[in-house]
């Protein structure tokens, strides 16, 4: 063990007296008294040494988050060793340990307590130590300055650091408080050793799943304050068991969207797709405020750490889980439960993650805990897709995208799908293909944008008629109302805006703009809007809507079917509206229309919203020859299709943002 390692002691804070009042160094002979060491763990691939601290009262007072519930207890991390060797490292970890444990403790408390007992302009040339653990000590005490540009000028250089050495990434893991850990999660691709792994979770007894875990921590929630949709299943999930539903239902039982194949026998029921349906109950619980504390007060958050942990391979879980995270965020009351249980060093991993949707649920979540920088909240359902980690670059405009037809707030605005014989001829590059394009591209041509995509609860209509709030749901009036309270906690109408609908999602943000319009409380996001671009919406209704249940269904799952169908009383009462707000408050309109047919399972092909239904009556329209689902996805950058929209946003904001 080197003596680097062994400096791994992590005190925060030496005092000790001397004549006149002059603080000084803590004499060896103290040190050979506090320090002992009385033994070693292995877990986890780190090697744990604990030493007991006594006489704190006279030499050392410890204030770390590290040890909270071992009082008088702190610790030394060393890089983790190959497996192969771990026998014979703990074997001679004690010897090695006593031998150098002295010189090493108190080398460091010599040189912690002269940095974090003093002025941090005091000059410091006369210490004789490393510059990198003495740099170390003073950012992380700026890091408590009571002014916080100090504070977070400290976190930025703190993630900037990349020489030191594994035990001190370790030490400041431990000396870091809460604001700080959330800031440097935050900051763009900072190394992971700042984070301390979540805490070991306690054994559970014999027979304990994580089904019944879930289920106990949904039976321990109050069914008030909910919708009769969630009412409904929530109860229906804890009144049946996994096996009486096997039995009674062979075939496909959906909940939130997603479908529970159940076969006859109880050990093919798949326990992951149990756990989701759990979680995606849970989700909805998590929205309402007082739900939240029964989640943490229940042991919630120690219970999503163990499923997440189990669920590694499980994007879809883990992503809902995260989900729930951030709901919980929105609660400041909750943010000192939600770190101390660890997920903070989650969240941190999932920023860096190559794909947009965990990376964008954590972006969210460490937002809403971040409340040192971040003013907004972010709702369950608005996602932020740049800039998703702190940034200097100051923020000029908001860019909001609002999905449409089966779509969803990261999957509509994915590049077009390239296939192999495009990649083979070469005309496109799969290692430049991007999951979306705003957060890629948009952000990197117009970096000092806000970039938002919004998601509704679009999941509710498939509970169809077993739902018993199912209309209500699916009305744009209602989903207006719902999403304008989301983006007004967001922030959204503070700064110049513009809409970037696909399909039925223009329809719904002409309906939040004729709201807005009417309520006072939102008079700036009106005054606010620049411009509405539409790709393929059906100002005037569909044909398509005139088939069957099952296909108006698929189409269109997420508004009632009479507002779609061609030349229907709402959509004209809307597009009336719409047209003269516009017209009195000038801002730009520009719309997309589809020319190819678009091929909806084995019967239908056609084009699903002709040019005569896209053309609003305002601003240009222009054709393209696309599909009605791959309208809004660009198939490269350099297509027109993009530049045309990136033309756009720049026109309707150019008094607004830097070029």
């Amino acid at each position: 063990m080197s003596v680097a390692a062994l400096r791994m002691i992590r005190c925060r804070r030496l005092s000790s007296t001397g004549p006149g009042g002059v603080k000084r160094g803590l004499p060896w002979k103290d040190i050979r008294k506090i320090a002992k060491v009385t033994g070693a763990i292995v877990f986890g691939g780190c090697v744990f040494i604990s030493y007991e601290v006594a006489v704190l009262d006279k030499a050392v007072t410890i204030d770390t988050q590290a040890i909270l519930q071992e009082k008088y207890k702190s610790y030394i991390y060393l890089k983790a060793t190959p497996s192969k060797e771990q026998e014979n490292v703990a074997a001679g970890l004690t010897y090695k340990a006593r031998r150098e444990l002295h010189k090493a403790a108190r080398r460091f408390l010599e040189i912690s307590s002269r940095i974090l007992l003093r002025p941090l302009d005091e000059h410091l040339s006369h210490l004789d130590a490393d510059p990198h653990e003495v740099a170390l000590w003073v950012l992380l005490k700026r890091t408590r300055s009571p002014i916080k540009a100090v504070r977070l000028q400290a976190v930025q250089d703190l993630s900037n650091n990349h020489h030191w050495h594994d035990y001190q990434y370790q030490t400041a893991a431990q000396a870091l408080d809460q604001r700080t850990a959330v800031g440097l999660a935050r900051t763009p691709e900072v190394d992971l050793r700042f984070f301390l792994c979540p805490p070991a979770l306690p054994e559970v007894e014999g027979g304990f799943s994580m089904e019944d875990g879930l289920r106990q921590l949904l039976a321990s929630i109050p069914q008030s304050e909910v919708d009769k949709c969630l009412e409904y299943f929530t109860s229906l999930a804890l009144r049946e068991s996994s096996q009486s539903l096997a039995a009674q239902r062979g075939g496909l039982w959906c909940f939130g969207g997603n479908g529970l194949p159940y076969a006859q026998s109880l050990t093919s029921v798949p326990s992951e797709k149990v756990e989701s349906f759990c979680l995606q109950a849970l989700v909805q619980h998590s929205k309402v405020q007082s739900h939240c504390d029964h989640i943490v007060a229940n042991g919630g958050l120690q219970l999503l750490q163990r499923v997440y942990q189990l669920r590694r391979d499980s994007h879809k879980i883990q992503r809902n889980i995260v989900r729930i995270i951030g709901n919980l965020a929105l609660n400041e009351s909750a943010h000192h439960a939600i770190v101390q249980s660890g997920w903070v060093s989650v969240l941190a991993e999932m920023m860096q993650s190559p794909h947009v949707m965990q990376a964008s649920h954590a972006a969210r979540a460490l937002a809403n805990l971040d409340r040192e920088a971040v003013r907004e909240k972010y709702q369950d359902g608005v996602y932020v897709l740049h800039p998703q980690t702190r940034d200097k670059q100051p923020i000029k405009a908001d860019v909001l995208f609002v999905h449409g037809l089966l779509g969803a707030a990261f999957k509509t605005w994915r590049q077009k799908d390239c296939d192999g014989e495009e990649v083979e001829k070469g005309a496109v590059n799969r290692e430049d293909y991007t999951e979306c394009w705003p957060k890629s591209w948009l952000a990197a041509d117009c970096p000092n944008l806000r970039i938002l995509s919004v998601e509704y609860d679009s999941h509710l209509s498939d509970w169809k008629a077993k739902c018993p709030a199912e209309n209500q749901r699916k009305s744009l009036a209602y989903r207006s109302r719902e999403l304008l309270n989301k983006l007004k906690t967001a922030g959204v109408g503070e700064r110049p805006v513009v809409w970037i609908a696909h399909s039925m999602g223009g329809l719904l943000v002409k309906q939040m703009l004729m709201d807005a319009s009417e309520d006072p409380e939102m008079h700036e996001l009106m005054k606010n809007t620049k411009g509405v671009l539409f790709y393929s919406v059906p100002h005037h209704g569909t044909f398509m809507a005139e088939y069957s249940v099952n296909v108006r269904y698929l189409l269109f799952p997420s508004i009632e079917v009479r507002e779609l169908c061609r030349d229907s009383p709402a959509l004209q009462d809307l597009n009336e509206n719409f047209l003269n707000i516009a017209r009195e408050r000038e801002f730009k309109v520009l719309s997309f229309a589809e020319t190819h047919p678009t091929t909806i399972g084995p019967m239908i092909k056609s084009v699903v919203v002709p040019m005569q239904s896209a053309d609003l009556g305002i601003g240009d329209l222009i054709e393209v020859d696309v599909d009605h689902l791959n309208i809004c996805k660009p198939e490269k950058k350099d297509s027109f299709l993009y530049k045309r929209t990136l033309q756009f946003v720049n026109e309707a904001l150019q008094n607004h943002i830097d070029h």
